[in-house]
C-alpha cells in the first residue's frame, strides 16, 4: 500500500513530533500564548506527548470506527477542558489525572483491550479534560485564547495521526504484537513519571 520511501517519510515526520524536550507541561508554569505556544504545549511535555501518540495507537489497534472516534473524540473534549483551565474553573487532580492518562492508555494497549466503542469513548473523553485543562489554565490573560485553543489542537490531532500512522504501519510492516510492545513501553515511562 506505501512504498519504503513513503513509510521512511512518514517515520521521520512523526519523529519529528515525538522528540520535544524532556520538560513536563504542568498547571501554572511556563509561558503561553497565540497559536505557536499552544502548539508547542502539547510537545513540550512528555506525559501530554506519549499520551496523545498513545489515543493513535490504540485507535489504530481497535480499527474500525475507532479509528477516528476515539481521536475526534479526545480532541473535542480536550478543547472544553481547554475552555474550563482559561475560563480559571478549577479542576481537582489534574496532573493525576493526565499521569493516570498515560499509565491506562498504555495499559490498553499492551492487553490489547477491546471495549465497546461507548466504552472507550468514556475513557478518552475522561482524560481529555485534564490535558486540556493543562492546556488552557497555562494561557496567559492576554494572550489570544482562540489562537492558542487553535494550536493546542492542532498539535494533538496530529499527534493522533502519528500514533495512528505508527500503528497501522506496525501492523502491516512487523506484526501486531509490537503494538502491544509499545504499550508496555508506555506502561514503563508512566511509571517512570510517577517516580520523577
Amino acid at each position: 500500500m506505501f512504498s519504503t520511501a513513503d513509510r521512511n517519510r512518514f517515520l521521520v515526520l512523526c519523529s519529528l513530533f515525538i522528540v520535544p524536550s524532556l520538560a513536563h507541561a504542568h498547571v501554572g508554569i511556563g509561558q503561553a500564548g497565540g497559536f505557536g505556544q499552544g502548539f508547542s504545549h502539547p510537545l513540550g511535555g512528555l506525559d501530554h506527548l506519549c499520551a496523545m501518540v498513545a489515543v493513535g495507537l490504540w485507535a489504530a489497534q481497535r480499527g474500525g470506527r475507532a479509528l477516528w472516534a476515539v481521536p475526534l473524540t479526545f480532541v473535542t473534549v480536550m478543547a472544553l477542558g481547554g475552555i474550563i483551565g482559561m475560563a480559571g474553573i478549577g479542576i481537582p487532580f489534574v496532573e493525576t489525572g493526565i499521569l493516570l492518562s498515560v499509565l491506562l492508555l498504555g495499559v490498553l494497549i499492551a492487553a490489547s483491550v477491546r471495549l465497546p466503542l461507548a466504552a472507550s469513548i468514556a475513557i478518552v473523553a475522561l482524560f481529555a479534560i485534564f490535558h486540556g485543562y493543562a492546556h488552557g489554565a497555562e494561557m496567559p490573560a492576554n494572550a489570544s485564547g482562540i489562537a492558542y485553543a487553535a494550536g493546542f489542537t492542532f498539535a494533538t490531532a496530529l499527534l493522533h495521526l502519528c500514533g495512528i500512522g505508527l500503528g497501522i504501519a506496525i501492523q502491516k510492516l512487523a506484526t501486531p504484537q509490537f503494538v502491544r510492545f509499545a504499550g508496555a513501553a508506555i506502561v514503563l515511562f508512566s511509571a517512570w513519571l510517577w517516580v520523577g
